[in-house]
């Protein structure tokens, strides 16, 4: 007896085939989720390197506005 195959595929091959299908789908949703949150992450990232920028020049203007640091004084050792 020779196996033939029909041209209706069998309970076995759709389940398969869709099976195949659901993970082709989820991956494509995987990979765009993943992209997306790396956009996310970089545009946080550029924000929070802004701000950390715009407080190091307000620091660097607040300490170019402060008069020196006069050095202080040392005490002279008293003899004994």
């Amino acid at each position: 007896m020779s196996a033939k195959k029909s041209a209706e595929p069998t309970p076995e091959a759709i389940a398969r085939s869709n099976r195949q299908r659901l993970a082709v789908e989820e991956g494509a949703r995987a990979m765009a989720d993943a992209e997306r949150q790396a956009v996310d992450v970089r545009k946080n990232m550029a924000r929070l390197r802004e701000l950390r920028q715009a407080k190091e020049a307000a620091d660097i203007t607040l300490q170019a506005s402060l008069p020196a640091p006069t050095p202080a004084k040392r005490k002279k050792k008293l003899p004994k």
